[in-house]
């Protein structure tokens, strides 16, 4: 019997030209889904700017309160209501959240199941977990933990708007967590009821936009070149990793690093470079495109991702997909997609250790070829959207039988 394809409603309160972790992983699974013959509906906030157009995916934007965490709660209400208007004249067969970005409380998920549809809850992560994130890099002297308006609410309410994470997890029919470090942190912090139903499913990465460069290894470059991506936030471990440029650049001059990445920290970061006497060495690009971006992990010789917490972290996969070793943390997400045979793990938060890891790694161009070559072949055996489309397929139909 052929399966026929289903309405999928995709509540995210990310979706392009937000081209966030969460609004990129949204735009290309529901692009897969489509190629699977399922018809899409993002329901995501209004404000963003020009949503780029997919066949068989249809967006309608909702209001929301503009406030940091507030604004969970406040899109979670307008996109229910949405929905359901949206139910009415096109009925839905799934309905998938993307959490922890729409707060919904037990009340809402009961409407949600009783009315329209079963949910699919997918938790990119935790409130809490972000909390513990700045804590660490509070500790370790990051810059500007408290004076970011974003991170300075998630310390202060994160407590409260875990509620409604707990509500996902008792409310949604399924859940799916981006890594096993992420499913058995909602394990250890909200004790789930013993008949939880919880896949892992990683989020993959664009291949096509993100392959090696046919030079990969080439011997003649003058300089050794270290690309890190991501949020310029404090969670992001960038004071860390300048400072253990330093002893990098200090023992290989050739050296250079390029922080690529929005945010506020960025003349805070400049200045601790200056600090360091490493400015030179450093460049920090606020406003690079996506293309551009894309040559520049198919050009580094590594990237590093020093991040305190993640629910997954798709950068080090993007790397991977380019052809580019990684060296990450030995913690959390991370280990579940770097090893030893595609990059090299140091401990989180050690200076020493993510010097030495780093140096270890520069000195062998062709071993870097090689665990770059190697992380490619494994982003494309289990780390695809076409991978997450099928398995996500699988887990609808079976609500539905």
């Amino acid at each position: 019997m052929v399966e026929m394809g289903l309405h999928i409603a995709m509540l995210s309160a990310e979706y392009p030209p937000r081209w966030g972790g969460m609004g990129s992983t949204v735009y290309h699974l529901s692009a897969a889904l489509v190629g699977l013959g399922h018809r899409i509906t993002v329901i995501t906030r209004k404000g963003g700017g020009d949503v780029p157009k997919q066949d068989g995916v249809s967006v309608r934007e909702v209001n929301w309160l503009y406030a940091p965490m507030a604004f969970t709660r406040s899109y979670g209400k307008h996109a229910l209501n949405d929905l359901k208007k949206l139910h009415e004249n096109d009925p839905v067969d799934v309905v998938h959240l993307h959490c922890p970005m729409i707060s919904w409380n037990e009340k809402q998920f009961a409407d949600c199941r009783s009315k329209i549809a079963p949910i699919v809850s997918s938790l990119h992560g935790s409130w809490l977990g972000e909390r513990d994130g700045l804590r660490i890099a509070a500790s370790q002297k990051e810059a500007a933990v408290w004076l970011n308006p974003n991170d300075l609410a998630i310390l202060l309410t994160a407590g409260h708007y875990a509620n409604y994470e707990r509500a996902a997890l008792s409310g949604s029919n399924l859940c799916v967590a981006n890594s096993n470090a992420t499913k058995e942190d909602f394990i250890e912090r909200y004790d789930p009821p013993d008949n939880w139903n919880c896949e892992v499913i990683h989020w993959g990465v664009d291949t096509d936009i993100f392959y090696p460069s046919k030079n990969r290894g080439d011997k003649s470059k003058p300089t050794l070149n270290l690309l890190s991506v991501g949020r310029l936030a404090a969670r992001k471990g960038y004071g860390s990793l300048l400072r253990s440029f330093a002893e990098i650049n200090s023992r290989k001059p050739e050296t250079r690093l390029l922080i690529v990445g929005r945010g506020n920290l960025r003349k805070r970061l400049e200045k601790k470079a200056k600090k360091l006497g490493i400015s030179e060495f450093v460049t920090i690009d606020s406003g690079m495109s996506f293309g551009k971006l894309a040559e520049e992990f198919r050009s580094a010789d590594l990237v590093v991702y020093p991040s305190y917490y993640e629910g997954q972290g798709l950068i080090p996969l993007e790397a991977m997909a380019s052809g580019t070793p990684v060296a990450t943390v030995d913690h959390g997400p991370l280990p579940e997609m770097v090893d030893e045979s595609v990059g090299t793990l140091f401990t989180m938060g050690d200076i020493d250790s993510m010097s030495s890891s780093i140096l270890t790694l520069l000195t062998d161009q062709d071993e870097l070829k090689s665990r770059g070559l190697k992380g490619r072949e494994r982003v494309l055996s289990r780390f695809t959207f076409k991978i997450n489309a099928e398995r996500f397929s699988e887990l609808y139909y079976s609500l539905l039988d």
